[in-house]
């Protein structure tokens, strides 16, 4: 059993993060209207090194991304899982037992966006039809990384753990 000022500490830090996430996705989804307000395509792409407030935005819209992800990943899922008294481990068993438990649909598809940030950081990529499929995906998969959040909230919800 926790000892009750240990659980009080666990619980202020897991709706601290659950606080920070939602910001987070707040800041994300305006950079991504922003970017995405027409079709990112490689003639969009080519526009980079010209448009400096095309690569501000999309630059915040991958910092924002990425971060998410961190936050989520790296922050919110251990002190979940350690609020449930779940043993928390690396990173992939962690993820593991989220998608045991039901709030990660898919672990595969987690570590798939993961992959996209290198592709993302349009400073180091050449080939822009990569750097367009990577932004595109992540875009596409916006719904899932903000699921996750909000399947993490409505599991705590469930559990009579409100923010």
């Amino acid at each position: 059993m926790i000892p009750k000022n240990n659980f009080v500490d666990k619980l202020e830090r897991l709706n601290f993060l659950r606080r920070v996430v939602d910001k987070e996705i707040h800041h994300l989804n305006y950079s991504a209207r922003k970017i995405f307000n027409e079709p990112f395509t490689v003639e969009r792409a080519k526009q980079l090194n010209t448009n400096e407030e095309l690569a501000e935005q999309l630059e915040a819209f991958t910092s924002r991304f990425c971060r998410l992800q961190d936050t989520l990943g790296d922050k919110l899922l251990p002190t979940w899982l350690d609020v449930l008294e779940e043993r928390t481990s690396v990173a992939i068993d962690n993820l593991d037992k989220a998608e045991k438990i039901g709030v990660l649909p898919s672990v595969e598809l987690w570590l798939e966006l993961r992959q996209l940030r290198n592709q993302m950081i349009h400073e180091y990529i050449e080939d822009l039809d990569i750097l367009v499929d990577a932004l595109q995906a992540a875009y596409k998969n916006l719904g899932f990384i903000v699921g996750v959040a909000n399947a993490i909230n409505l599991d705590l919800e469930g559990r009579g753990i409100s923010k």
